[in-house]
């Protein structure tokens, strides 16, 4: 019996160590991984995955010739002969064919069959705005807008902020709940100097990604090949990123340290300030070879936000020309905010051969926050005197209403949210099969005491809703009320289970060639609070694309896609106006439709392409909510339906030969009908969008580099106050505009090496002014609501952004 045991198991034992693996990870010369190179042999064939590795096998006591080939570089042929050595670790630099090619965006076609929209990590680095990275050059792009240059959140295409997947190393991140408005951010949670790949689809993605409604932002952190230092510095802050490899190149390591200080936007606007808020960011990236087939990572995030405000005085000018009035307000009290969030996920990649991978995550998210603010405000309402002829023109004439307001705050919120989740890969020939699960649990503390209390001419002003009031003729006997006030104490228990699978398949039909994706999500979710029962609900999202690139002399390709989508709902979506949770609150649904072209042509013998996208939303079951700032307050009832639609155009290319440049135009238009009062236009219908982002050097001087970013947006409806009823507010902010010019000189970079003098220890070196908002232009996000008690009016005064903001900054990298 152990012989033939042994004979059935000593064959394949023998069998087992006649191949070699061979492994790496291909770059350019500027030491960027290069994705999609083909990698053929015996009559086998691999590519690079985003990350430029790779990994495959080969039989021993052979040669063997692998040939390594990509559209945009030479061929590489190499030759390998395993003599009892199991594994190589080939990662060789691949050099371009030639010098046009450097700053052409290298095509990848099956980014463009999903509609996923790729964009280059040196745009990131070079883009202008207030809060520079990746969320600043999404605003550029058709279909995403944002009014608040302070802000990292955006809208898509008629969504909301709450609507956009953010993923990092495939890992769902996610922002602190409490934050108002755009000045407490601080800093995106994704650090822009850490980045490899960047992806971004604005609606109808796989069923891979998670359930939203609008958009996901895929973000891939970078694993080093090599040392290296980078710090940059401004007048905003800096950030410091170092890099390494150790233990004979198995394990890699990039940690960021970030801080910002945004006094010198707030100290641009309109309300005088003791202000100096500070920001502070840690993350790690850790990546460890365990085995042939087995790979360990770490992503690791600390960041406090501390947000302390005294506002002083504010003076606002709005109004006509015919009737112009002024707004004055003197302050006392102040604001004290401190967001604190930790992140940590352990992740475990498993090869088992060239076709089938495995990935491993836990994950742990918790966010600590407190919202501390007691400011009362004396404000007065002036008529302007807009006589020409008169001494006193452009001054106050007499003040018509007269009052004061006194905000309380003192909010606390807990939140952990922990994950475990498995994903399979499965590659056979032109078919890829995908599938996941994912358990999460999350628990949130929220404690909230906010009230606000309204006297105009010495007379409080009630709540809409308080006890009607007869006096003189009757005595009033009912309580004296805020005008606003909001008291709960929430803690709240949500289990979710989610799993999907979907298709993919590449081929060719009558020389065309075609893209195929089919799949479906499903996800299960428990709601259980300290009063009230447990509530499940379960949705399913099936999703398909279909793209088909013609034979044709015409570089085109066609694509649609689409499917049910849902939204279950988070913690911020299941707390109405009082702050109560309501744990009945469905999912919201889309039923989204895309198409879109893709046209790559040559102007002025250099490469272009014209990019248009139609897309329609059915929206069900929607929680309608209100926008205040970034501050989003929902409904939580589910009463209203909902529709967008829109075109999508943006016209990428090398304007200026060697840089890349586009324009971007969106038309949008989305309304919702609450409880079937009919439509009206939703907080995020944004009718027209036009974004440039254009990059120029100085002909004789092309180290001398200019960057222009120029963003037109139509105004936003303007929301209503507490309590209001919003079919009565339907007035729009103005238009936004806005353009940030930068100017930068190249001391050294991957072009430009010494060997010799101060410059030869840096392997990029820039300094730059940057000019934000160059025109001065009186830009606003919302409106502040304040009522005359003599005419009974209510005046919307708008809050104005920044202004005009000067910044030096230095880069360097060693």
């Amino acid at each position: 019996m152990k012989k033939l045991i042994l004979l059935l198991v000593f064959p394949s034992l023998v069998f087992s160590q006649q191949t070699a693996t061979v492994k790496g990870i291909i770059t350019n010369k500027f030491n960027t991984p290069i994705e999609g190179v083909a990698i053929s042999y015996l009559s086998k064939g691999t590519t690079t995955n985003a990350n430029g590795m790779y990994q495959f096998t080969i039989p021993t006591r052979k040669t063997v010739t692998v040939t390594f080939t990509h559209v945009s570089y030479k061929t590489l042929v190499k030759k390998f002969t395993s003599r009892g050595k199991k594994n190589f670790n080939f990662s060789p630099t691949l050099q371009i064919k030639s010098q046009e090619l450097e700053e052409v965006i290298v095509k990848n076609q099956q980014k463009e069959a999903q509609g996923i929209t790729k964009i280059k990590t040196e745009k990131v680095k070079n883009i202008l705005g207030a809060n520079a990275g990746v969320e600043n050059i999404l605003m550029t792009l058709p279909g995403v807008s944002n009014n608040n240059e302070l802000s990292t959140q955006y809208n898509v295409r008629g969504g909301n902020f709450d609507e956009n997947l953010v993923y990092v190393n495939g890992i769902e991140v996610y922002r602190p709940f409490l934050i108002r408005s755009g000045q407490q951010e601080g800093l995106s949670f994704t650090n822009p100097h850490m980045i490899q790949n960047i992806s971004f689809s604005a609606g109808g993605f796989q069923a891979k990604y998670g359930d939203k409604l609008s958009s996901v932002l895929d973000i891939t952190y970078r694993k080093p090949t090599d040392f290296g230092i980078q710090l940059d510095l401004s007048l905003l802050g800096g950030s410091f990123t170092i890099e390494d490899v150790f233990a004979n190149n198995k394990l890699s390591a990039i940690i960021g340290v970030r801080y910002r200080d945004n006094s010198l936007f707030v100290n641009s606007k309109q309300t005088e300030v003791n202000f100096r808020p500070q920001f502070t960011d840690v993350q790690s990236f850790l990546s460890y070879q365990a085995t042939d087939k087995l790979t360990l990572n770490f992503l690791g995030n600390f960041s406090l936000n501390n947000y302390n405000y005294k506002p002083i005085t504010r003076k606002t000018r709005f109004g006509t020309l015919t009737d112009p009035l002024e707004l004055i307000v003197f302050y006392q009290g102040q604001e004290q905010d401190r967001f604190q969030t930790l992140f940590g996920a352990l992740s475990a990649d498993y090869q088992m051969n060239d076709n089938l991978k495995l990935t491993g995550t836990i994950s742990s998210f918790n966010t600590q926050e407190e919202e501390y603010f007691d400011i009362a405000a004396a404000y007065a309402i002036g008529e302007v005197n807009s006589n020409l002829g008169s001494e006193n023109f452009g001054e106050v004439d007499f003040f018509q209403g007269i009052g004061s307001q006194i905000n309380h705050a003192r909010n606390d919120l807990d939140a952990l949210i922990n994950t475990i989740q498995l994903k399979a890969t499965l590659r056979d020939g032109d078919n890829e099969w995908k599938a996941g699960m994912k358990y999460q649990t999350e628990n949130i503390k929220d404690r909230i005491r906010e009230w606000e209390v309204i006297d105009s001419l010495g007379f409080s002003v009630r709540p809409p809703h308080h006890t009607p009031n007869n006096q003189p003729y009757e005595p009033f006997t009912g309580p004296i009320e805020p005008y606003r006030n909001v008291r709960a104490d929430n803690e709240t228990d949500i289990n979710r289970i989610t799993g999907f699978l979907q298709f993919s398949r590449k081929t060719t039909w009558n020389d065309h060639q075609v893209w195929l994706n089919l799949g479906v999500r499903s996800h299960y979710w428990t709601v259980k609070t300290a009063s009230t029962d447990t509530y499940s609900q379960t949705i399913f999202s099936p999703r398909a694309q279909f793209a088909i690139k013609p034979d044709w002399e015409s570089d085109m390709l066609f694509r649609i896609s689409g499917g049910w989508y849902a939204q279950p709902p988070f913690y911020r979506e299941l707390r109405d106006y009082d702050g109560q949770v309501q744990p009945k609150v469905k999912a919201q649904k889309s039923i989204h439709i895309v198409a879109g072209n893709e046209f790559s042509f040559n102007l002025w013998e250099r490469p272009f392409k014209l990019v248009t996208e139609i897309y329609y939303k059915d929206l069900t079951d929607v929680n309608a909510y209100s926008v205040d700032n970034v501050r989003i307050r929902y409904r939580a009832d589910n009463v209203t339906d909902a529709y967008a639609y829109g075109l999508d155009v943006r016209l990428n290319g090398e304007f200026v030969p060697g840089n890349d440049s586009w324009v971007s135009v969106g038309y949008l238009k989305t309304e919702e009908n609450i409880n079937n009062r009919g439509f009206i236009a939703r907080p995020t219908d944004q009718r027209f969008k036009l974004g440039v982002l254009f990059q120029d050097y100085v002909p004789n001087l092309p180290d001398l580099k200019a960057y222009l970013n120029l963003v037109y947006n139509t105004g936003l409806p303007g929301g209503a106050p507490a309590y209001a009823d919003v079919y009565q507010f339907q007035n729009r902010l103005n238009d936004y505009k806005r353009a940030d010019v930068g100017i930068s000189y190249v001391f050294a970079d991957a072009n430009k090496q010494y060997k010799t003098g101060f410059l030869r220890s840096f392997k990029e070196l820039t300094a730059g002014l940057e000019l934000f908002n160059i025109f001065d232009i009186r830009n606003s996000n919302t409106n502040t609501w304040v009522r005359d008690a003599y005419s009974k009016n209510q005046y919307g005064i708008p809050n104005y952004m920044t202004g005009r903001v000067l910044n030096f900054k230095v880069g360097m990298q060693f």
